[in-house]
């Protein structure tokens, strides 16, 4: 696997794809630079070596050239999270683009426009992905968040640099960060899956199996198991056609003597909001009228303990509504015993959306050993699939 401290970059246009997909307030200003800070690493080594930077990437959605998506409001934010005067280009391909590129000095960074202003970034064209090629001496992949599309930017164009690609550092390091638990996890191993619905956490879940000790289950897919068990929800979430399902995987982790662990209260509310009234229950007896919206004391006492004792921990999902301020308690406990466990010696990955605005908001993210950047693309790893955007760069 060739990485940018394999590549000498004196006198060369590093073309770098980035994932400045960055979140912009009303007046298209950026609210959150982690993305941006995330690149830095790679850029800042490209320039020392001498060379210089075009950076490609997409922002939101769009449909054709939409103004609020241009990568034009982010040029001020990146400056200075750079540390260097970014310039800017109003196009990625064609003309406009080749002369900025041929302007460029070493040392200067060069943003191009939004790719996705091209349908023909997400249709994977081959032309689309030579034409922006041409924009660089040497690619380099450093977008984890999208490594799981099959795009121009991403899967395509890796075959126009046959021996001039490398994985940039936040890459390198996101795939170096899974395999430690999918492939180099130090027992016991201890995987805490949250989140509203089995569906989506079934093929991770079933990709792990063969390579955790604990399984800890919590969150509203918690109620598909404990209902399918023969227990009483109330009008906890539940998806009705997933019990059958549930009960396979308990199945399943028993044949390979994983342990699951299933909340065993509940912090349970008469509606869905934060001035609820609540109260706590065994998670089988929820009455009628009631839902399950957090883990309870005895869950979060339990879950700790197992934590406490895993020497790899991966977290991907909330254990309760925690948005909500009264319902919070179960993941910001969770999340201190991973900390714990982490500062302890223990190795822990926190990664998928949700679980990282957690660690954020309850201001965790440096206790814990990684944080992943890409939601879906470390869910696709997880589950065990080849990502299109680390595929092509190891053909």
């Amino acid at each position: 696997m060739q990485t940018i401290n394999d590549i000498d970059f004196k006198d060369k246009k590093a073309l770098i794809r980035v994932d400045f997909n960055v979140p912009l307030n009303e007046n298209l200003e950026v609210t959150d630079a982690t993305r941006i800070e995330a690149a830095k690493p790679s850029i800042i080594k490209v320039l020392e070596d001498g060379g210089s930077c075009v950076l490609m990437s997409h922002l939101g959605r769009p449909s054709g050239k939409e103004d609020k998506f241009s990568l034009k409001h982010i040029v001020a934010k990146a400056s200075e999270v750079l540390g260097v005067q970014v310039k800017f280009v109003e196009d990625c391909v064609g003309d406009i683009a080749t002369d900025a590129v041929n302007q460029l000095g070493p040392g200067q960074i060069l943003l191009l426009e939004n790719l996705r202003f091209y349908s023909e970034e997400k249709e994977g064209n081959v032309d689309f992905a030579k034409q922006l090629s041409e924009n660089g001496d040497i690619y380099v992949n450093d977008a984890f968040g999208t490594a799981h599309r099959a795009h121009a930017s991403t899967a395509v164009i890796a075959q126009f640099f046959p021996d001039q690609k490398c994985f940039g550092y936040l890459l390198a390091s996101e795939i170096e960060n899974v395999n430690k638990v999918l492939k180099d996890g130090k027992s016991p191993i201890t995987a805490v899956i949250g989140g509203a619905k089995v569906s989506s956490k079934i093929t991770i879940i079933e990709n792990i199996l063969d390579k955790i000790d604990h399984l800890i289950i919590g969150g509203g897919m918690a109620f598909t198991f404990v209902k399918a068990q023969g227990g009483n929800i109330g009008n906890s979430l539940v998806e009705e056609d997933k019990q059958d399902l549930a009960l396979e995987i308990l199945s399943k982790a028993a044949a390979k003597n994983v342990s699951v662990h299933l909340p065993i209260d509940s912090v349970i509310a008469n509606e869905f909001s934060n001035d609820a009234e609540t109260n706590v229950s065994p998670i089988n007896e929820i009455p009628d009228g009631w839902m399950g919206l957090d883990a309870g004391p005895e869950s979060n006492k339990k879950f700790a303990e197992v934590v406490l004792n895993s020497e790899t921990i991966l977290w991907n999902g909330p254990v309760g509504v925690f948005e909500m301020p009264n319902f919070s308690k179960g993941t910001i406990h969770i999340g201190n015993a991973i900390a714990q466990s982490t500062e302890d010696g223990a190795f822990s990955l926190v990664g998928g959306g949700d679980s990282v605005a957690a660690v954020k908001q309850f201001n965790l993210s440096d206790k814990v050993s990684y944080v992943s950047t890409g939601g879906g693309a470390m869910l696709e790893m997880l589950e065990g699939k080849i990502l299109p955007g680390i595929e092509t760069m190891l053909a």
